[in-house]
């Protein structure tokens, strides 16, 4: 047993709402508080509502606040910082946080791990090259990768050149504990203003940024109020996050006239009892790698809807545990919403991914593989 705990310092572009940044805060909350000790350190901002998800006792959240552009003029400040830190690991996630690498092998960080969480709108717009090269470039300063999904892995193996042995696949995991069915009584989230059985609500939870497509949501919706089918008229819309389109958001459900049927309550710290008053989770993305979001409402036990993208199809067996349907296809989504709608409360999919995700997806098993990663005991034929 080592004397002193294991040190991680966690590098992220911004401690927001986010995937990468949910597994963070797992990573912070449940590995063992006697053997690592953690500091959260953000090349740009940290969200005061998300940093709510941490327990101040397991860790010191630090901001560098980087302006837009390249990371090259904050290289000295963050090896100051990482000196006077001292980890035992760095953990960087995502390209914006591997540029830092060579600054956290410059300042004598014995361990350096990687974590790659999933491709930017830059990447899937035709600019892969450029990021692949930086990628190949980076990995030379990095000891072991970490993909999210299968896919991930592949593309770090045979496209980045990452040396097998140092590719571990662990998917993000979900706190089965937390996320759950809804059971008799639940009492309903703070301000939330639909009534279960008069109200039918598809909601989602996320950034409002492009690469998550929210508006693809707010159209199906939109046309599924104007279709007048039966049962579209006890429709609502839980839109859980915020970004820069959120003004478009509010913007298109006002001219459509249907604000007031909308709940847009920003950022939540209630993830979990959120989901579980929702009636159907959609994941509307353009890419995804593994979605956290997708796995919580899957241990929640909702009917899902989803674009067939990145990782989406795995998640869900193909078709098994959820519906998949083409990205950008506002009239497939609203076709499949409708679908959950009328297949009802006994729903074979939702009763499927709720057996999934307990089975695969717990967040116990998760938690080992990176207690051994950042303790260098990893097993190195992943």
């Amino acid at each position: 047993m080592p004397s002193q705990p294991c040190h991680v310092v966690h590098l992220v572009y911004r401690f927001t709402t986010g995937g990468l940044e949910n597994v963070v805060a797992q990573l912070v909350n449940q590995l063992p508080a006697d053997r690592f000790r953690h500091t959260i350190l953000s090349l740009t901002d940290i969200d005061p509502t998300f940093a709510q998800r941490i327990d101040p006792a397991r860790a010191e959240l630090m901001a560098l606040n980087k302006p837009p552009g390249q990371p090259f003029a904050l290289y000295p400040r963050a090896w100051r910082v990482l000196r006077q830190l001292r980890p035992d690991v760095v953990h960087s996630c995502n390209l914006a946080a591997l540029e830092f690498m060579p600054v956290a092998a410059l300042a004598g960080v014995p361990l350096r791990v990687h974590a790659e969480h999933g491709m930017d709108t830059a990447e899937l717009n035709g600019k892969g090259s450029r990021y692949l090269s930086l990628r190949r470039f980076y990995r030379h300063f990095v000891h072991d990768q970490v993909a999210v999904s299968d896919a991930l892995g592949e593309y770090l193996r045979t496209r980045v050149g990452v040396a097998p042995a140092h590719v571990h696949h662990i998917p993000n995991g979900v706190d089965i504990h937390a996320f759950h069915p809804r059971q008799p009584g639940d009492p309903l989230p703070p301000n939330y203003p639909f009534v279960p059985g008069r109200d039918w609500v598809m909601g989602t939870v996320g950034r409002q940024v492009d690469i998550k497509n929210p508006l693809l949501l707010v159209d199906a919706f939109i046309a599924l109020v104007r279709s007048g089918e039966p049962g579209t008229e006890r429709m609502r819309l839980a839109l859980v996050g915020d970004g820069p389109l959120g003004q478009d958001i509010r913007e298109r459900l006002q001219a459509a006239g249907l604000l007031d049927r909308a709940w847009l309550p920003g950022v939540r710290g209630d993830v979990a009892h959120i989901l579980r008053a929702l009636d159907c989770f959609v994941l509307p993305s353009r890419s995804e790698a593994t979605s956290c979001t997708l796995q919580e409402a899957m241990a929640t036990g909702l009917p899902i809807v989803t674009t067939d993208v990145g990782g989406n199809a795995a998640l869900l067996d193909h078709g098994r545990c959820g519906a998949l349907v083409p990205t950008d296809d506002a009239t497939a989504l609203a076709a499949q919403i409708l679908q959950q709608q009328r297949q009802g409360p006994d729903h074979p999919q939702a009763a499927a991914a709720l057996t999934k995700a307990g089975q695969h997806y717990g967040l116990d098993t998760v938690i080992q593989r990176y207690r051994a990663l950042f303790l260098g005991h990893a097993d190195h034929h992943d």
